[in-house]
């Protein structure tokens, strides 16, 4: 798999959601991002990172990870947006849309 930092760096638009398996609201974002997913295709990267494992640490010290879910957007190794809690589909569409490849 990739590394965090390739991963992010993509032209394509990434969407990496922090979570915990015992989060309910973390719950509630699988099938908003499957959702999402099937709206945009390959125009969008989904990066699930659980901050409970070990290997993730790092990552969740580096972007300050206090409260999960946590969705950030990355594009070319620059975070575009970040917001705490459960955020619809329909949302993510208007945050993601614009850095869409034409």
């Amino acid at each position: 798999m990739e590394k965090f930092e390739e991963f992010i760096n993509s032209e394509t638009p990434v969407l990496v959601d922090y979570f915990a398996a015992w989060c309910g609201p973390c719950k509630m974002m699988h099938p908003i991002l499957d959702e999402l997913k099937e709206r945009l295709g390959d125009k969008v990267r989904i990066l699930k990172i659980d901050v409970d494992v070990p290997a993730n640490r790092q990552s969740v010290y580096a972007y300050q990870i206090q409260s999960v879910p946590t969705l950030m957007l990355f594009k070319k190794g620059r975070m575009l947006w970040r917001q705490s809690g459960v955020v619809r589909v329909p949302r993510l569409e208007e945050i993601i849309k614009p850095y869409l490849a034409s």
